[in-house]
């Protein structure tokens, strides 16, 4: 056997990669939008037990709910009954007044409700200091002009859907003005509101939001379904949610908080339930922080990933069937019937992401479905992935952290991106990620815009780039456990500052067309742990820029999809055995198995060929 003979009709082409491990050569292939950007990080490994203490936690249940919001029960014989009659109603407490088709309840007690009431409103108007429960037990109430159930004062209310009752509310096509507030959903309330019970509730609301608390919204069970052409669900100081069941379908936002005034507020928790959600904009959206413990969610955002390359809403507050978007191919079944026509600039910059905070985002838990227009998850800082089951298709990042995106754990199926996982860090201590990328697998970037061209320095094999402009180095991505496999049809990690892989195992199947590459970093990557496997072309090629284990980068000269690969030891162990999926011209191993100095033999189909770990 001849060395250095992986294709025998081009043998002379054949060159060790790794033989530029000493050379600290710089590729950046693309750049991202300018953005703020934290002090570069080293890059030292992360432990998973470290990661998971730093990043499980930011909502404290306790802090959240009260043991009063899962209360359900209540006493029929200290309870005031209202019957709603047609166009009016009728009750034993003189805490109610009805006027017509309004029914104005004053003060604290219980409150039993049930019957229809065709054209009017549930008003609660107590002291500041006063709690109030509603029980829902077969109500029906429209209201042509306002809102259903409105609430401009108490301390919170609470409203309890009796045990297997069935309860519907809907509003008309105009919200007329009775007072100084901007009544515009079907459940408006000024102060605290509960929802709870065993019971269902269907809002309709074709003009406004769906249930709204200009405080904080808690909803501890029950059944809803909820059609809007806002959002479905709003709270401005928070939206907290558990065990509760939900179909939402929503113009705007399927479940929204957000706090102008005080950056603290704002936040979304959400200790389980279930989430069925089909939104206009983002699926779930918080304006600070979001948690999620557990739960199952099915969300489709913008129409779904077959919208991608249209950055925004036609019919930005338009109920489903009234100028929707059209449906993604394959996905979920969306409202909607409107073409994808040109849009306004103002547009442009409507959100429709499937999950989106503000602030931090932490999965503890859950299972997501989640077909998006944008980013399928989406942070404007950091995002923490510590457990959970996520299918996602993305018509841009699958997940985007401006700053920090960790992986401890968890699985991840991106069957569709523009790029499946990007942020300023990226660090995976754990967990599964199996991605397809139309551009990069990783991207360490940060900022808000997708990457595209950027400038690369002198390549693995001397030649330049020139490509214009250049990436910013400060980005960095750690790979410290978990099982990644990444199919990228731009570069498969590409990190605009340093990569270091100290653990787990790593597979990037890369694409030979087109100027890109296995591994793109711009100051440096070591790898000191784990195992990688690495495919893909070779006129923009980088290899390790240092390594305490052995590597083996070679050129193969071209070979074709479902080629095997095997590399051996000098005893014929089998150390690596791998077909990839697309063609390749560059084939990059290393793992702790390989020690430099070593000669391995890789077999690519029918040629082979000796090298030396380098």
């Amino acid at each position: 056997m001849r060395k250095n003979s992986l294709i025998p009709y081009c043998m002379i082409c054949i060159l060790l990669l790794s033989a530029c491990s000493a050379q600290n050569n710089s590729a950046a292939s693309s750049p991202d939008d300018a953005h703020t950007q934290t002090e570069p990080e080293t890059s030292e490994t992360i432990s998973t037990d470290t990661a998971l203490s730093d990043s499980s936690v930011l909502l404290d249940p306790a802090s959240v709910f009260s043991d009063r919001d899962f209360e359900v029960g209540y006493d029929t014989d200290s309870s005031a009954v209202i019957l709603l009659e047609g166009n009016t109603a009728s009750c034993n407490s003189n805490a109610v007044q009805v006027s017509g088709s309004t029914i104005t309840i004053s003060d604290e007690g219980t409150y039993i409700l049930s019957g229809t009431l065709d054209d009017g409103t549930i008003l609660v108007n107590a002291d500041k200091t006063d709690k109030i429960q509603l029980v829902f037990d077969g109500v029906s109430i429209h209201s042509e002009t306002f809102a259903p159930i409105y609430i401009p004062q108490a301390d919170k209310v609470f409203l309890t859907l009796a045990d297997g009752s069935e309860n519907m509310l809907s509003s008309g096509s105009v919200f007329e003005a009775i007072d100084e507030n901007n009544v515009d959903a079907a459940i408006f309330s000024k102060d605290d509101l509960t929802l709870n019970g065993s019971g269902s509730l269907t809002v309709t609301s074709p003009t406004g939001h769906g249930i709204v608390s200009k405080d904080s919204l808690t909803i501890t069970n029950g059944t809803y379904q909820v059609t809007s052409a806002s959002h479905a669900l709003c709270g401005k100081d928070d939206v907290s949610i558990a065990n509760a069941v939900f179909s939402l379908t929503s113009g705007k936002d399927g479940i929204h908080a957000e706090n102008a005034d005080d950056a603290s507020c704002g936040f979304i928790y959400i200790q389980s339930g279930t989430f069925t959600i089909t939104a206009e904009g983002d699926g779930i959206s918080a304006s600070s922080d979001m948690q999620i413990e557990d739960g199952t969610f099915r969300i489709l955002s913008g129409g779904g990933s077959v919208n991608g390359t249209k950055q925004t809403s036609d019919s930005w507050g338009a109920m489903p069937g009234q100028g929707g978007r059209p449906g993604a191919k394959g996905g979920f079944d969306p409202s909607g019937t409107s073409s994808a026509s040109e849009n306004s600039a103002a547009e442009d910059s409507t959100s429709i992401k499937g999950i989106k905070a503000a602030g931090s985002l932490i999965f503890n838990g859950g299972t997501f479905e989640i077909d998006s227009a944008d980013d399928s998850i989406h942070s404007n800082s950091s995002i923490s992935v510590n457990d959970g089951t996520f299918s996602i298709a993305s018509g841009d990042d699958g997940f985007h952290a401006d700053d920090t995106l960790t992986v401890c754990g968890g699985t991840i199926l991106i069957s569709e991106s523009y790029e499946g996982l990007e942020a300023l860090h990226i660090r995976i201590a754990g967990g599964t990620v199996t991605l397809t990328a139309n551009d990069d697998g990783l991207n360490a970037a940060g900022g808000t815009g997708s990457s595209g061209m950027a400038g690369r320095g002198t390549d693995s094999f001397g030649g330049r780039g020139g490509m214009m402009g250049s990436g910013s180095s400060d980005g960095t991505i750690e790979i410290s456990g978990g099982t990644l496999f990444i199919t990228a049809y731009g570069d498969g990690i590409d990190s605009n500052g340093s990569l270091s892989i100290s653990g787990g195992t790593t597979t990037v199947c890369g694409p030979t067309q087109g100027d890109t590459s296995t591994l793109d970093y711009d100051t440096n990557a070591v790898i000191s742990g784990g195992t990688f496997i690495g495919t893909g072309a070779s006129g923009m090629a980088q290899t390790f820029s240092e390594s305490e284990q052995g590597v083996i980068a070679v050129r193969t000269g071209g070979s074709s999809a479902s080629t095997a690969i095997k590399l051996t030891d000098a005893s014929g162990t089998v150390l690596f055995d791998y077909t990839p999926e697309l063609d390749f011209d560059v084939i990059i191993l290393s793992s702790p198995d390989l020690v430099k100095g070593e000669t391995y033999t890789i077999t690519a189909g029918e040629a082979s060929g000796e090298f030396e770990a380098n």
